[in-house]
């Protein structure tokens, strides 16, 4: 499903960069490469970013939807009232629209996505952002009122997750293969392990793409990816895998770099439930046997953040904590001492794709390894990973990088993978949820941060730069990523 990591030379890579070039076409088309092929294409089923990757906006919509900024602007819903007391969400839908298999979408099918993501046996890894919905009527076509059972502050945020997008009943049966929606685009093929097309809606509700289409081609290999780009046989790569090629792209005036902020927290998740990991003071010992900058230069080339908790830098909410883990090597043995193992122990590291992980992962175990732990790597596929790490919960460390918006609430949630379980941070995210005034939950979310950073839960890296590189006539591209996007909607070649 992914293509492997290969030991290819260049002339390898450039006979697979060749292979690319085959499904290049003219400028009203576009290839863009990405590390990760997704598992499937149901975004509403799974919590692989590299599905919002392709579809997010391009071939799904919610009814609100994130800016290139992060601003939360409508999208299926034209507009929406809310009553006095915060419970009562009213969405005005835009008339006229239809899903790409000609049926029209109206509240029937607003109401059945919101009540297939929020039912006791959904499988939407985002189940939380729907928790506080109590009702859902369609008062007309054009009309949704959606009740609350409390106030909930971030709910206009929470529709335009890719989690919450609006999909047809009668698609449901094969949307992770023929995925359906309302975009400016429609699914067109895909080839397992190599590359998925999407093509121009021509009967788009809104502003229309000015693509033809848009080709994801799916590279694992860093060098292959060097090389594909720079025979420009990919127009655009989003998340580039090697940034240390970036000074290259930099200066050569065929390309653009972009290099903006994203909101992936980069972190060595830890099983909460594991022992050794159940014990507070191994946690923070790992804390401390890591040194992040050796990781984000090694790693990363210099590419990243310094965060001390899990929550994004350019927020104005964010407090810097990472003081609470310097790197201290001589602390960490004397606090693995304090926990009874002073002649350390060993544990799994399992590893997904992504360079960041498989870079950062062999870094960090020569850090651990320093202060006793012995850290045995597993390089996972994606699909491993998610079912060994993410739903089996058979790891003692990993690393990945958390790209969800504002999602530091996935740490009041006892079964999500790392199986972080404190009742006062589960007080204080419902707290969180009710508050509606601006200054109080900027207060909590600052607490937040400081309970989490406190209770050394994960290993706090780095935030994940947004690295891509592009044609440089390649024009209306994210440089940041507010969401796990490649948005092409308002994309074109310049003349």
């Amino acid at each position: 499903m992914i293509l492997k990591s290969l030991n290819i030379g260049l002339i390898s890579a450039a006979a697979l960069a060749a292979s690319i070039g085959m499904v290049q076409a003219g400028q009203s088309d576009i290839v863009v490469g990405m590390q990760l092929e997704p598992p499937h294409l149901d975004p509403t089923s799974a919590a692989a970013g590299a599905i919002d990757s392709v579809v997010y906006s391009n071939v799904f919509e919610g009814l609100t939807r994130f800016g290139w900024d992060g601003s939360v602007n409508p999208g299926l819903a034209a507009s929406w009232d809310i009553s006095d007391d915060g419970l009562v969400y009213t969405f005005h839908l835009r008339s006229g629209v239809k899903f790409h298999d000609g049926t029209t979408m109206d509240g029937e099918d607003v109401k059945f996505s919101l009540d297939r993501a929020r039912a006791e046996d959904s499988a939407n890894a985002q189940k939380g952002l729907f928790a506080a919905i109590d009702s859902i009527e369609v008062v007309n076509p054009t009309t949704v009122k959606v009740t609350l059972s409390a106030p909930t502050g971030n709910f206009l945020f929470n529709m335009a997750w890719g989690d919450a997008v609006i999909v047809a009943p009668e698609s449901i049966e094969n949307i992770k293969t023929n995925p359906v929606g309302t975009g400016a685009f429609t699914f067109s093929n895909w080839v397992q392990g190599d590359q998925i097309v999407i093509i121009r809606n021509d009967d788009y509700w809104g502003t229309p793409a000015r693509l033809e289409s848009a080709t994801f081609k799916f590279i694992s290999d860093p060098t292959a990816a060097f090389a594909a780009v720079m025979a420009e046989d990919v127009d655009v790569f989003s998340g580039f895998p090697a940034p240390e090629n970036l000074p290259q792209f930099d200066a050569d005036p065929r390309f653009t770099v972009l290099v903006g902020s994203t909101e992936g927290e980069t972190i060595l998740s830890t099983n909460n439930k594991m022992p050794p990991f159940d014990n507070v003071l191994v946690r923070e010992a790992v804390a401390h046997a890591i040194d992040r900058q050796a990781i984000i230069d090694g790693a990363m080339f210099g590419y990243g953040t310094p965060i001390g908790t899990h929550f994004a830098p350019h927020n104005p909410d964010y407090v810097d904590l990472t003081g609470n883990s310097q790197y201290d090597p001589d602390k960490a043995r004397a606090l693995l001492a304090e926990a009874g193992f002073a002649d350390g122990f060993t544990t799994t590291l399992k590893l997904p794709p992504p360079s960041y992980a498989r870079r950062g992962g062999e870094i960090i175990a020569a850090q651990l390894r320093e202060v006793g732990i012995n850290a045995e790597i597993s390089n996972l596929e994606w699909a491993q990973w998610l079912e060994q790490v993410f739903r089996g919960k058979d790891f003692g460390l990993t690393i990945v990088s958390h790209t969800e918006p504002m999602d530091i609430g996935i740490y009041a949630k006892p079964d999500y993978y790392f199986q972080y379980d404190n009742a006062a941070f589960q007080t204080l995210m419902s707290d969180l949820n009710a508050e509606t005034d601006p200054a109080m939950r900027s207060e909590i979310l600052k607490k937040a941060q400081t309970i989490i950073s406190e209770d050394y839960v994960n290993g706090y890296l780095f935030q994940l730069a947004a690295l891509s590189v592009a044609n440089s006539k390649v024009v209306g591209l994210w440089e940041n990523a507010p969401t796990q996007a490649t948005d092409l909607t308002a994309v074109y070649w310049a003349d």
